[in-house]
């Protein structure tokens, strides 16, 4: 059996595609909002709503997911809602429809999510899961570097093109959605989750496994002290003054957690999750210690390699964690549940963070997380007994 088949190849090309028609735009929109009047207050407020509604939307549309047994149709709208919304921003500046056209964006990747990892969790075994989702991740973070690329290059020879930039961010965009008609599925198990609100994937944690929690409790500890990848792009901004070394740096880091999450993942599939997970969160410690002395040009470019290293030995390797402990029936809503948890603890984690820059500089901001992701190293450590696979 090919551990990387069909539906998992076609997956991680449309994620490829979905993330460089974003991030074609992620350097280009705060630059465009002022363009049109936004404050800074007004672009923050606009991403901390985007952001939060992506988030909370995870957990119910997961469990929609289970509930129906099935996941085409929720990863089919939501490519769909984030592809259209590339081109939205383009038609008005009005500020309600410019959170609308934002707010499309981040309910697309809310609608898709959870479905999405559980259709990747369903094409592999407990053995080769964090290889299945270390290439997915592969393939995202491949489509992050292509697309700030795409979208400097086009600015340099067409300035301030903002707008037409959207209209060509949804030509990849688009593409993601077609190759999605390539694939079919099986319905899947119908969730035995009793029905509600739009909060009611809260109630999972009632049912969740008993290493799910111990697992989750670790994660979202962590979430709570990973503020936003802006502020190691500040700090770089602020120790080096210069713009190209910042953008190069996040081109850089980019690039590393593209080539090493696929490999990291086959490691974590041979050695164990736990182990890798745990040497990823080392490097994070690492990484924000060093930030926290203020590093020279060339020491950046090395701890912005180490965080590549850290994001491939982490980010798909906690979803092939959490998929390998949760009820199959229950998949999405139990990856809903982390990731809208991780998304509301992030906003709290930067939230902190700007505030203990404020407060007292830069260097207490990454040396309060590094210190307090060192207690989340031990917090895994005392669990040597947990089980890797549910039975």
């Amino acid at each position: 059996m090919r551990i990387v088949n069909r539906t998992v190849l076609i997956l991680s090309a449309v994620s490829l595609f979905a993330d460089i028609a974003s991030e074609m735009l992620y350097p280009v929109v705060p630059v465009y909002l002022k363009e049109i009047g936004f404050s800074v207050l007004l672009i923050g407020i606009l991403e901390g709503v985007a952001e939060f509604t992506a988030g909370i939307s995870k957990g119910y549309f997961g469990k929609r997911s289970d509930e129906t047994g099935r996941r085409l149709p929720f990863i089919k709208s939501g490519y769909l809602l984030s592809a259209i919304s590339k081109p939205m921003m383009a038609f008005f500046v009005y500020p309600i429809w410019i959170f609308f056209a934002r707010t499309t964006d981040r309910l697309g990747k809310g609608l898709r999510t959870a479905a999405r990892d559980a259709l990747l969790s369903n094409q592999a075994t407990f053995e080769t899961k964090a290889t299945v989702f270390g290439f997915h991740r592969s393939m995202d973070t491949l489509g992050a570097t292509i697309g700030p690329l795409l979208a400097l290059l086009f600015l340099y020879f067409f300035p301030k093109q903002h707008t037409t930039l959207f209209l060509l961010a949804f030509i990849p965009g688009i593409i993601s959605v077609l190759l999605l008609f390539l694939l079919k599925e099986n319905k899947q198990p119908i969730s035995n989750l009793s029905k509600g609100n739009f909060f009611s994937f809260f109630k999972y944690w009632k049912t969740a496994t008993t290493e799910y929690k111990k697992l989750v409790v670790g994660l979202l500890l962590f979430a709570l002290f990973n503020s936003s990848d802006v502020f190691l792009l500040l700090i770089t901004k602020e120790i080096t003054g210069s713009d190209t070394i910042t953008i190069a740096a996040y081109i850089f880091y980019n690039l590393i957690f593209a080539a090493s999450a696929y490999p990291l993942g086959s490691l974590a599939d041979k050695f164990g999750l736990k182990k890798v997970f745990i040497f990823g969160l080392l490097l994070f410690v690492i990484v924000y210690s060093g930030f926290a002395m203020r590093p020279s040009t060339n020491a950046i470019f090395f701890l912005f390699f180490v965080y590549g290293i850290y994001a491939a030995a982490t980010e798909g390797i906690a979803k092939a964690w959490i998929t390998n402990i949760a009820h199959r029936e229950n998949t999405a809503t139990a990856v809903g549940f982390y990731t809208s948890c991780q998304s509301i603890s992030a906003l709290l984690a930067s939230t902190v963070a700007g505030l203990i820059w404020f407060l007292s500089g830069s260097s207490s901001t990454f040396l309060m997380a590094a210190i307090a992701t060192a207690f989340v190293v031990l917090y895994f450590l005392f669990f040597e007994k947990w089980k890797f696979y549910s039975k």
